[in-house]
């Protein structure tokens, strides 16, 4: 993985029809190769979703990964972070921190094609 569109390519067939927030993590080795598959760690409702680091972290903890690059969709379409989207991944960061597991990005996804990347806009 070298930027976020290739993160961006890999989850979007997994979001781009979903009518309701769909958060998903996807564990990478120290040399930030897919170290396991993308995976599901919760649906919310039309415009929210509930994330704990626990369900983050515990596929990245079983295959031992080295990071993790967050990402969700966003079905209205808008890619401006939530305050709420903001928080999580001040949250994960930290959860990472203390399991040795860097939180190297969180994606928003749009179902029109975009997306948004804390990285690239200076958040993370």
């Amino acid at each position: 993985i070298r930027d976020p569109a290739t993160v961006v390519a890999i989850l979007r067939p997994l979001v781009m029809d979903a009518e309701k927030e769909l958060f998903l993590a996807l564990p990478l080795d120290r040399k930030n190769r897919i170290k396991g598959r993308p995976v599901e760690v919760s649906e919310g409702t039309v415009d929210a979703s509930l994330v704990h680091p626990r369900e983050v972290f515990r596929e990245c903890v079983r295959v031992s990964a080295a990071g993790v690059i967050v990402a969700h969709n966003h079905p209205s379409g808008q890619l401006e972070p939530s305050e709420e989207d903001r928080g999580i991944t001040k949250r994960l960061a930290e959860a990472g921190e203390l399991l040795g597991i860097s939180v190297l990005d969180h994606l928003i996804l749009s179902p029109r094609g975009g997306f948004f990347s804390f990285v690239e806009a200076g958040i993370m």
